[in-house]
């Protein structure tokens, strides 16, 4: 079964230095029919004006994933953490049992476009962490890329849940499969491009959430990004 959550269905905020669009129910956006997939609790896609930015916050309780699309985002934490997240990196933070952060988009000319993913832990109260690995383009040119996983497998970083994640980047014409086991769930967001999912036609913001689908094939109808999360 492939359901698809249409990206003009998507909660929508414009706050004027952020443009944000929410998969699922998030801050105040309530949508009873979209809370979570699984795991899977948020995907907000967030532009990011220059300059501006998530002031200081706190979290507890939730793995956090940032994947940059374009631009640059700056991350510091109570941890101490400081970085500089761009397109190709995977970032991910633990909260447990508490942190405090911002992200701000460094640039004073570009708009910051990326994705924010949260999923939700096998445990509570864990200690906090902060993880950030570099994903070459080539590894992810036509194929899938394992960027999150429980076990850090392949170089992943590592969460706290029993999920894995990829992502590829697709030519157009490009096709790629995927075997999802009898017990599992995925999702496909549709990050940027147009693909077809088992000749279902996708967009840029489309999700889909998939069940009892083992063999999913994958075709970009133009060029494309796409995050794939295999889900218990």
């Amino acid at each position: 079964m492939i359901r698809v959550r249409h990206a003009e269905e998507r909660g929508h905020f414009d706050h004027g230095w952020l443009k944000t669009y929410h998969t699922f129910s998030f801050s105040d956006y309530y949508d009873p029919e979209h809370m979570h997939f699984r795991a899977l609790r948020v995907i907000n896609e967030d532009f990011v004006a220059p300059g501006q930015g998530f002031g200081k916050h706190p979290h507890r309780d939730m793995e956090i994933v940032t994947y940059v699309l374009e631009g640059a985002l700056e991350h510091r934490d109570s941890l101490g953490n400081g970085s500089i997240i761009r397109p190709g990196d995977g970032q991910r933070m633990t909260a447990g049992k508490g942190i405090v952060h911002s992200e701000f988009n460094p640039s004073r000319t570009d708009t910051v476009h990326l994705l924010q993913i949260w999923i939700m832990p096998s445990t509570k109260g864990l200690k906090p962490e902060y993880e950030q690995k570099s994903f070459p383009p080539e590894d992810k040119h036509g194929r899938w890329r394992l960027i999150a996983a429980r076990d850090g497998a392949d170089g992943a970083v590592t969460v706290h849940q029993d999920v894995k994640l990829f992502v590829a980047n697709l030519t157009a014409g490009d096709e790629i499969p995927y075997t999802l086991d009898a017990a599992r769930y995925a999702w496909l967001q549709v990050a940027r491009g147009s693909v077809e999912l088992n000749g279902v036609a996708l967009k840029q913001g489309d999700g889909v959430a998939v069940q009892a689908e083992p063999e999913l094939a994958l075709k970009a109808t133009e060029n494309a990004e796409v995050l794939l999360f295999d889900l218990a």
